[in-house]
């Protein structure tokens, strides 16, 4: 695992070790890493009324945008069980918001990155802020 992984794997396994999870007990971490090579971390925040909690990976992203950050340049998500757990739906658009196609999103467990996708795997022929740009 290069450095720069490592520093991934490390600040979403910290996060998840913080994740609220009373209802699911279901703890996520997510890691990311912005355009000045900072890293901004996050954890799955339940809440009674669902659906209204909160996953991983938005609180990575909510925590990049805080500190100036507008694009991931690599993302890591970390989960328990026997499955892969990769960001939902609605987090591989929460993700195309702020990275193209080919940035890659690593899954993993405790032992370490379990698979590698790129965003355009995951979520291909995606809708992103292009798809906006007007000509004036």
């Amino acid at each position: 695992m290069s450095s720069e992984l490592a520093r991934l794997f490390e600040a979403a396994r910290a996060a998840r070790d913080r994740a609220y999870a009373p209802y699911s007990a279901f703890q996520v971490g997510s890691a990311l890493r912005d355009e000045h090579d900072r890293v901004h971390a996050g954890c799955n925040v339940e809440n009674a009324a669902y659906p209204v909690g909160t996953c991983a990976e938005a609180g990575a992203i909510a925590a990049m945008v805080a500190t100036g950050g507008r694009a991931i340049r690599e993302i890591l998500v970390l989960g328990p069980g026997p499955g892969l757990v990769t960001p939902c739906g609605a987090c591989r658009q929460r993700i195309r918001e702020f990275a193209s196609p080919d940035v890659l999103v690593h899954v993993a467990d405790f032992d370490g990155i379990r698979a590698s996708f790129t965003l355009g795997t995951l979520l291909p022929d995606s809708f992103g802020p292009e798809n906006l740009v007007h000509d004036a």
